[in-house]
């Protein structure tokens, strides 16, 4: 086998302009570490390694930045890159023969003159809504340490734990004996190996006797349950304490704290509407709220994470991971990219929100309920 490649073949054999690989080597994202017989630098197997990863990412969908972050992982080797890769891979072909397989019966039957209902429609859009987000998870929704804090600070002394509306996991703390509870398919199977036992279960329903744990905890999730005030009332049923990160629209014009949902979509005042108010979420577990600020790097990529780093809602893959964007749907979503973009591009965006600048925690809503 060589020891070797030079630009120009390694350009050839993945399918990409050297001009590709020289932008990559600028950048710092893949730099051809050996050097052929005449001096010239070319790349070693493990660059080549490297190279493959990052690929595979970008036609994914993932940005320049967060590939660096991906593939800059210490904790991550060749073999889980992999696995992640298979994993996102698998979800999009589960998800593209899922909604084929829609496609294909609604046409059917409209061929035959019958009447598709509204439900039946938006059966994937809607009951399906985490399976469809859950595969950008893994690189954006990460545990932003500084949230986790406060989080595992309510739990107290506790020792056994149910994290309701788990997803992949973040969040758990590792000292702790925990539950976790999902009901997406998708997002158990990117759950880690060696984390908590996971239920495939609702929150309105959760399959446990009264009082089984010390506290029950659910993180950014209340507000994709089909009935929040009856899941929070079951997790006071089951633990004996609750903690709960949720959102808040008490507030008068609550919709003009987050720049993105004041300037570019104010549909988002529609995905909520529907949502409990806090001051009722908090009577139904009789919970006070304390605010969580949003640090300007969070690292979990939650909705309102990117507010002082704009051009990351530009991302695509970044946007996979919020579920408001699939709630809005892609025509209010292609609208508030594009003004967005325009924005960034004339200075608009910066002379608007020049405030957030200095700032390096913001409240933009988040409450950590407390019973």
């Amino acid at each position: 086998m060589e020891d070797h490649w030079t630009v120009g073949r390694v350009a050839e054999l993945a399918g990409v302009s050297v001009r590709t690989l020289h932008h990559y080597d600028e950048i710092g994202l893949v730099r051809p570490s050996a050097r052929t017989a005449a001096g010239y630098r070319a790349y070693s197997a493990g660059d080549v390694e490297r190279l493959r990863e990052v690929l595979a990412y970008r036609r994914l969908g993932f940005g320049l930045r967060e590939v660096a972050e991906l593939v800059g992982d210490p904790s991550t080797d060749a073999v889980a890159h992999l696995r992640r890769l298979r994993g996102l891979l698998l979800e999009r072909r589960d998800r593209a023969d899922a909604m084929v397989a829609a496609i294909d019966g609604e046409l059917e039957a409209r061929a035959e003159g019958l009447l598709v209902t509204p439900e039946e429609q938006l059966e994937m859009l809607g009951a399906r809504l985490y399976d469809a987000i859950g595969g950008a998870y893994p690189a954006t929704r990460r545990t932003e340490p500084r949230i986790a804090a406060r989080i595992w600070d309510a739990l107290g002394d506790a020792r056994t734990v149910l994290n309701v509306g788990a997803g992949t996991g973040s969040y758990e703390p590792a000292d702790r004996d925990v539950t976790a509870v999902e009901p997406s398919a998708v997002m158990r199977g990117q759950r880690p190996a060696g984390s908590a036992r996971c239920v495939a279960a609702a929150a309105e329903s959760l399959p446990f006797e009264d009082q089984s744990f010390d506290v029950a905890m659910a993180v950014s999730t209340v507000h994709h349950w089909g009935d929040p005030i009856v899941g929070l009332r079951e997790m006071r049923r089951v633990a004996r304490r609750v903690v709960v990160l949720t959102f808040d629209t008490d507030e008068p014009g609550w919709q003009d704290r987050f720049w993105l949902t004041r300037d570019y979509l104010p549909e988002f005042a529609t995905v909520l509407a529907e949502f409990p108010s806090l001051a009722g979420m908090a009577d139904a577990i009789g919970a006070r709220a304390e605010p969580v600020a949003i640090p300007w790097d969070c690292a979990d990529g939650l909705f309102e994470a990117y507010w002082r780093r704009p051009g990351a809602y530009l991302e695509d893959h970044v946007r996979r991971a919020m579920s408001v964007w699939t709630r809005v749907g892609p025509e209010a979503e292609q609208r508030a990219v594009r003004s967005l973009s325009d924005d960034l591009g004339s200075g608009r965006w910066a002379e608007r929100n020049s405030d957030l600048a200095d700032l390096d925690a913001a409240d933009l809503g988040l409450r950590l309920l407390i019973a």
